[in-house]
């Protein structure tokens, strides 16, 4: 079971045909096809496929790449790492990224608001979790309080 959820024009569905593969293991044998790589992988080739970006790598040098890149995806390694919400935030605020950003690794239901709000618009969604239940998890609350990407402004800004 595919357990890809998109956000299209602010509805979230289940994407049964996602047709990137993401590329984990650099040693083994490489799919063909549509492949999500490293970024070190990337950077030898960057026309060939959409990057993934660990926690520790840097979003900032992605931005001469932008109208190359098909897609971008954050890696969470843990549910408890949360270096990829200010990666995301970086990547579509400051920097401006307007494709795909998806959020990969660890990802769970109770997070899929979170990442919402910080402008992640693909989840891939943990392989031994319902892909159904997480998208629950998008509907999130009703009201926040602070900025977001996408509602700028704090609540009190917005009566």
């Amino acid at each position: 079971m595919n357990n890809l959820l998109r956000l299209e024009q602010g509805v979230a569905r289940i994407d049964g045909e996602d047709r990137w593969t993401l590329v984990r293991d650099l040693d083994g044998p490489w799919p063909t096809g549509a492949l999500i790589v490293p970024l070190a992988r990337w950077l030898e080739d960057p026309q060939a496929n959409a990057v993934w970006l660990g926690p520790d790598d840097e979003v900032e040098g992605l931005k001469p790449w932008f109208d190359q890149l098909p897609l971008i995806a954050l890696d969470f390694p843990s549910f408890r790492d949360g270096r990829a919400y200010s990666q995301a935030y970086l990547l579509r605020t400051r920097l401006g990224w307007t494709g795909e950003l998806r959020a990969i690794g660890d990802v769970l239901r109770d997070q899929l608001s979170h990442m919402r709000q910080c402008g992640f618009d693909s989840f891939a969604v943990r392989a031994d979790k319902s892909a159904e239940d997480a998208l629950k998890g998008l509907a999130g609350m009703s009201v926040l309080y602070g900025r977001s990407v996408i509602e700028p402004r704090p609540l009190f800004r917005r009566r």
